[in-house]
């Protein structure tokens, strides 16, 4: 008997697994530290491009109106200081609003940056907090080696435990991650750790609903800034003394593995490490579902050629891979931006009309254009099996289109074939000029040409940016 009940309390492997990982001490290489910088760079562009947008800033501030917080977090590009829950939430909410931050493509699907929400206001607050005590604040380099190490939690997790084939949203992962390295963050042990993540765990996840014809909606924009925050709170929980749950995923009929996986294990792949942050996706070119990066690119090089003769098309034919035929594949009426931003047809349309892709595009305005849903109506979406396998190979991870346009006269276009996208690992010498292009037009929708030069300023030498206290580095982002 004394041999079940020890069996019973053992900690789960994945839960030791991640309580170990998010204390280890890693000396980065450059490259991760660079990609790194690089993904809070897009990140905080991405977080102050959304502020044009009053569905998402109508969601911003205190719980209740008024509320100000003395020494909380700063969200960034707003006068909002508020306790590091709240402002993770405010700035999950910012960074993924426009779907235009870095993402992550396995067997579960997702955006490792959007743990930033927890992260910077997790940072903020412990600075401010030992500023006032007389310690030492956290630097940035501290940011980037928690983001580094969220970024390796959602991103394993990813590999091989699907989320999606169940109905499930793949924010549970972000959850987890910034559970883990908010706790760490905040000084927790390695069983505070496993307490917290634990719960993150029994939480489990929210439905994919809204991401879905036909209920595909907002939610989707603040899903991330939800799970970020809620991680938050679970790391406080779990430094008041809050209990875990050692077996939280194998425990018989009760656990996770039994009641959401059918009994399948969670499975890591391969050990933590840096292997997502050098392996991050970008979305440098368009604010558009990942999954349809370079359909898009293959519409803007026909857009051009096809310009003056879009009566004369008879059909248009993407070939794509399982995973954008099950999630983007969309045909019938659009109800909202989040539903037109996760359409292929959608956003392959507009890049064939107009020559470019902006967050705009998703807007009533412009999908009021009789002539996008022509198009729509004229395309066959038909999977490619090569496509498919690359994009689970670990050495290619592939994000692969292709778009070839038929004509009523018998003539067509060639097939115009991307397999990596221009934020890929393969195109980082071509994409990281683009990201600072991408990040300087997007602070100057939110601030002054000077403040925008100190800012930018920030992020043009590497060493000095980790070294400086990230509450001054935050103050920098205030209005």
């Amino acid at each position: 008997m004394a041999n079940i009940q020890d069996s019973i309390k053992q900690t789960d492997e994945v839960l030791e697994a991640i309580g170990d990982y998010v204390l280890k001490d890693q000396v980065e290489e450059e490259e991760v530290l660079e990609t790194a910088q690089y993904v809070l760079m897009d990140s905080l562009g991405c977080a102050m491009l959304s502020l044009n947008f009053p569905e998402c800033t109508k969601l911003l501030g205190p719980v209740v109106p008024g509320t100000y917080v003395q020494d909380g977090a700063v969200v960034p590009g707003t006068s909002y200081e508020l306790d590091p829950v709240q402002a993770a939430f405010n700035t999950g909410i910012m960074i993924r609003w426009l779907d235009y931050n870095d993402c992550w493509l396995a067997q579960e699907w997702g955006h490792p940056s959007d743990n930033l929400g927890g992260i910077l206001s997790v940072a903020d607050y412990i600075s401010r907090k030992s500023m006032k005590q007389g310690e030492p604040p956290l630097k940035v380099k501290d940011v980037l080696t928690a983001t580094i190490k969220a970024h390796e939690i959602q991103g394993i997790l990813a590999l091989d435990n699907s989320l999606n084939r169940r109905g499930l949203d793949h924010t549970l992962f972000v959850k987890i991650a910034t559970t883990a390295v908010a706790t760490a963050m905040l000084g927790g042990t390695k069983q505070e750790i496993v307490n917290a993540v634990s719960n993150a765990w029994i939480d489990n996840s929210s439905l994919r609903t809204y991401r879905h014809y036909p209920n595909a909606g907002s939610r989707k924009s603040w899903a991330a800034g939800d799970a970020t925050s809620r991680g938050v709170w679970l790391a406080f929980l779990a430094l008041k003394g809050e209990m875990g749950y050692s077996t939280a995923l194998t425990a018989p009929y009760w656990g996770f593995e039994d009641v959401v996986l059918g009994g399948e294990k969670v499975n890591l792949q391969r050990p933590f490490d840096n292997y997502v942050m050098k392996n991050i996706l970008f979305k440098i070119s368009f604010p558009a579902e990942f999954h349809a990066q370079t359909a898009a690119e293959c519409a803007l090089e026909l857009s051009e050629e096809v310009q003056g003769s879009m009566e004369d098309i008879d059909r248009i034919v993407i070939h794509t891979h399982e995973s954008a035929m099950r999630i983007i594949n969309k045909t019938g009426p659009l109800q909202n931006p989040a539903d037109r931003d996760h359409c292929l047809q959608y956003i392959t349309a507009v890049g064939l009309i107009y020559g470019e892709i902006t967050a705009s595009h998703y807007e009533d305005e412009t999908a009021s254009n009789p002539l996008i849903d022509q198009l729509r109506n004229k395309m066959e979406v038909v999977e490619n099996e090569q496509y498919t396998k690359e994009y689970l190979e670990p050495g290619k991870r592939a994000i692969a289109n292709a778009v070839q346009i038929y004509f009523k006269d018998g003539t067509f276009t060639e097939k115009v074939e991307r397999k990596y996208p221009v934020g890929h690992r393969f195109r980082r010498t071509e994409g990281f000029p683009l990201l600072h292009r991408k990040f300087r037009d997007n602070i100057g929708t939110q601030f002054s040409q000077a403040e925008q030069n100190s800012i930018y300023h920030m992020f043009s030498n590497t060493e000095q940016l980790a070294d400086k206290p990230i509450n001054n580095f935050m103050d920098c982002l205030k209005k």
